[in-house]
């Protein structure tokens, strides 16, 4: 499969029930601190608000933040990161009621509370260290 250019921008409608499936390998070795970052904005720019930033440095930890008027809000960290080395993978995220669900290769790895609404979603930007095979929503 080709690869997409990264940063990779996509627009959306995000509802209950709507899934964003993400298919890459990390680019880098773990060694380097390669990341991987998924950003879903309530506008169609970079300026706008993110209702939900989710960023693996792979190797090591797992960040997750909503922005929102420019200010960014207390982050969420995990030390599990369930990606390897070199190896491609694929990360689900799945907009429940009052969360994002997010999975890894299958496994249900982290839950992120909604702050700002999924409805209000516009477009996700998939970007940093990852030669990226697919991106796409499931509604």
């Amino acid at each position: 499969m080709s690869s997409l250019p990264v940063p990779y921008k996509l627009p959306v409608s995000l509802s209950v029930g709507s899934c964003v499936i993400i298919k890459g390998t990390p680019i880098d070795s773990f060694i380097n601190d390669p990341q991987l970052q998924v950003d879903f904005y309530t506008d169609m720019d970079e300026d706008s608000d993110i209702a939900f930033r989710f960023r693996v440095h792979f190797g090591n930890h797992v960040v997750m933040n909503r922005r929102e008027f420019g200010i960014w809000m207390l982050e969420e960290t995990a030390d599990y990161v369930p990606f390897e080395d070199g190896k491609q993978f694929e990360l689900c995220i799945y907009v429940h009621y009052n969360e994002y669900e997010i999975k890894v290769n299958g496994i249900r790895i982290y839950g992120f509370v909604h702050r700002i609404p999924p409805s209000f979603v516009k477009m996700v930007q998939v970007s940093r260290d990852i030669s990226l095979t697919s991106v796409c929503v499931c509604n």
